[in-house]
């Protein structure tokens, strides 16, 4: 393949197992080109999510795609993490070195800020924690949105995980999310009501023990820890991963079924903060502002999955 032909994306996150495994289908696919990773405060403070991506970065041989740390804080609000999901590094289960990979000076919103400016309006922002870097960077300089080719976040749906309403990604920072949905940037939106059937069975996870190279054992290790998790806490019998699916639909987006929607951002709720009030029904008449994804083709999810993992038995 062109590498002209291939889609640029910067993946900004908070890693999070499901975002490690987002980085790693990234980085193993032809498809794409990451050209960077930015981090932010999510699932735990964000000196923990930059140095969980370094150590992923590590282990996928990404030596040359820069990392730059971001935002420690909500907008607004107070910082709130997920140790009861991700464990208090944000990505227990495996033992990793420190990494030697170092980040780089510039912060996060800088890093994108500038890439954008400088690209010819071709690349992607793949955000799959809070969206408080790419508020930021919006804002302080309102020029880089005509240069996003598309935002594929992981957030929001139907429902909530952290609240009744609310899902984590949105919640944690909601004034941000407002910020983005409201940009007029093209916008992709990877909620619960998809990323719940992307779950990694059992049986997924055998395929996955199966391919025996160390970024597979790692993503295993990655998993029993996630799955015993969302057991205990929600009752699920396998780990959904979320953050994979927007990388997966930048590489195909034939894996999924959307609908073109209005999606709004509740900040005022008291028991609604954080919700994405999805307009279906087109009751509200406002113009939709997101592709939402609904259905996952769920063989095609897992073959990607599975052939992402199985290039690195072949990758010396």
């Amino acid at each position: 393949m062109n590498s002209s032909d291939r889609r640029k994306i910067i993946i900004d996150c908070d890693p999070g197992h499901d975002d490690a495994i987002a980085i790693l289908l990234a980085a193993a696919s032809p498809k794409v080109e990451l050209i960077g990773i930015t981090t932010v405060a999510g699932n735990a403070e964000v000196d923990k999510t930059t140095i969980n991506a370094l150590k992923v970065c590590e282990i996928a041989g990404l030596h040359e795609v820069p990392v730059a740390k971001g935002a420690g804080q909500p907008l607004v609000r107070k910082r709130e993490t997920a140790p009861d999901i991700h464990g208090d590094s944000g990505m227990d289960g495996p033992m990793l070195p420190e990494p030697t990979k170092t980040i780089v000076e510039e912060h996060a919103v800088d890093f994108i800020i500038r890439e954008l400016l400088q690209s010819d309006g071709d690349i992607t922002l793949v955000p799959t924690g809070p969206l408080t870097n790419i508020a930021m960077a919006l804002r302080k300089e309102p020029a880089i949105a005509p240069k996003i080719r598309e935002i594929v976040l992981m957030g929001g749906g139907t429902f909530g995980n952290w609240t009744p309403a609310a899902e984590f990604n949105i919640y944690v920072d909601a004034e941000a999310a407002k910020v983005v949905f409201e940009s007029g940037v093209p916008i992709a939106m990877f909620g619960l009501d998809l990323t719940h059937q992307a779950l990694a069975t059992p049986e997924v996870q055998k395929r996955i023990r199966e391919i025996g190279n160390p970024v597979s054992d790692f993503v295993e290790e990655l998993l029993q820890f996630f799955m015993q998790t969302y057991k205990e806490v929600f009752g699920f019998d396998g780990a959904p991963i979320h953050d994979a699916c927007c990388v997966a639909y930048c590489i195909d987006p034939s894996v999924f079924t959307c609908r073109k929607l209005h999606v709004d951002i509740e900040t005022k709720g008291e028991f609604t903060y954080g919700m994405t009030v999805v307009d279906t029904l087109g009751t509200t008449g406002k113009e939709p502002n997101a592709h939402v994804a609904l259905e996952l083709d769920i063989d095609k999810f897992w073959n990607l999955m599975i052939n992402a993992l199985t290039f690195y038995t072949e990758k010396k």
